[in-house]
């Protein structure tokens, strides 16, 4: 049987398998099941050939489970998923949601009331998006109302995990005890919120697809746009403007993510690569969404190449204990997002 918090993490997330495989040992337990833990919920949640309110009853079940509330079975939610599920993968994540939850008992207490929290939040945003979005396709496509609700959306799923993430190192990592662990998990947030908007921005075509509009509803009247109209590719270039108010909320969330980061002492060189890492193809991501000429009705998702990923990673690697050298290439990628 493949190890959780190893082959398989990997084969269910090669990006976060980066970040995860260089951290120190004693980080790779606790943040490797909370990510397995939310991703099975979220494989729950997008298991399209169950009906919705299925999904949400599974969701809640997990959810519990999740808690460690008694009587709360993990096995049904896989029993009526992993069958649905067309990757091996996502199937044998569902199937072992119990041996990871079983791993989560055995943490130690804060460490596991840190997992535990950080679920119950990312649980809150999935349970949210399912019912905030109605339908599967284009034809049942709905859109968020504001910017405070993409705030609120982005927080839920992914800054949340920048505190989770602060505070286990805090208490992991002696040469962490002189940080403000308020100040600086809430600096954290930004930084899960900067990975977000990226996704956000890079999948609006496919989300539409799918019955989602994450592009708020009022900032598109302001246009003269409904969130239909991004359907048509003619009329998508007049989103461009919401487009680039994006693009730069997400730098200024990027700019407090690269404080973070360069606020981790040198000899912590794990912890400084796992969080440059995202940065640095987050940025790249964003560069390609910026250049294209259409990114809001491009057929295909805007990625970029493995071999610049490459390239981004050994570099980084090599100038990790330069704060000068780390700043020089954050600012090259954020230079290259023109808005």
């Amino acid at each position: 049987m493949t190890d959780l918090v190893g082959d398989l993490l990997r084969r269910v997330s090669r990006s976060f398998y980066l970040s995860l495989a260089i951290l120190p040992r004693s980080l790779r337990e606790p943040i490797g099941l909370a990510y397995l833990l939310a991703r099975a919920t979220d494989t729950v949640a997008d298991t399209r050939l169950l009906p919705r309110a299925e999904r949400l009853r599974h969701l809640a079940t997990l959810s519990a489970a999740y808690a460690g509330a008694p009587g709360a079975d993990p096995a049904a939610p896989a029993r009526a998923c992993a069958p649905l599920q067309a990757h091996a993968a996502e199937r044998e994540l569902l199937e072992r949601v119990g041996e990871a939850l079983a791993r989560v008992e055995r943490l130690p207490s804060a460490d596991r009331a840190a997992v535990r929290a950080v679920l119950a939040t990312i649980t809150e945003g999935q349970r949210f998006d399912l019912e905030r979005f109605p339908g599967e396709d284009a034809d049942t496509l709905a859109a968020l109302d504001s910017l405070a609700e993409l705030d609120r959306y982005t927080y839920l799923v992914a800054g949340c995990v920048g505190e989770f993430w602060t505070r286990l190192h805090v208490a992991h990592r002696p040469r962490l005890a002189g940080w403000d662990v308020a100040a600086l998990s809430a600096t954290g947030v930004r930084f899960g919120k900067a990975l977000q908007l990226t996704n956000v921005v890079r999948d609006v075509p496919a989300d539409l697809r799918q019955g989602r509009c994450y592009l708020p509803a009022q900032e598109l009247a302001v246009l003269g746009l409904a969130p239909r109209d991004l359907l048509d590719a003619a009329k998508t270039p007049k989103a461009r403007r919401l487009l680039e108010r994006l693009l730069r909320d997400a730098l200024e969330h990027y700019d407090a993510a690269w404080r973070y980061t360069l606020a981790i002492p040198r000899a912590e060189w794990r912890m400084r690569l796992a969080c440059a890492w995202p940065l640095l193809i987050g940025l790249g991501t964003l560069a390609a969404v910026a250049r294209h000429p259409n990114p809001l009705a491009t057929p295909t998702p805007i990625k970029i190449s493995r071999s610049a990923v490459r390239a981004m990673l050994a570099r980084s690697s090599l100038t990790v204990w330069s704060d000068a050298a780390l700043r020089r290439e954050a600012d090259r990628l954020r230079a290259a997002v023109r808005v």
